[in-house]
């Protein structure tokens, strides 16, 4: 099974909102271990996680997260 890299904008997005990981983390109910882990690309979170942080933060899904090599974000 080929392996499938993922990226994300969980840290920009934050930082639009000026939350720090630990506001963001008890706005969703998880620890703020959690928020550095998902934005470092070190834990992969379920679709309910991914759903609250775009709620919390305003974004799509697809603003957030994205397969490497299939979407292109402007930088």
């Amino acid at each position: 099974m080929e392996s499938i890299e993922f990226d994300n904008r969980v840290k920009l997005a934050r930082v639009e909102h000026d939350l720090t990981q630990e506001q963001l983390a008890e706005k969703i109910g998880v620890t703020r271990q959690t928020i550095g882990l998902i934005e470092a690309g070190k834990y992969n979170p379920t679709l309910k996680l991914c759903l609250m942080i775009a709620k919390v933060t305003g974004k799509t899904l697809d603003d957030l997260f994205w397969i490497k090599g299939e979407k292109s974000h402007p930088d």
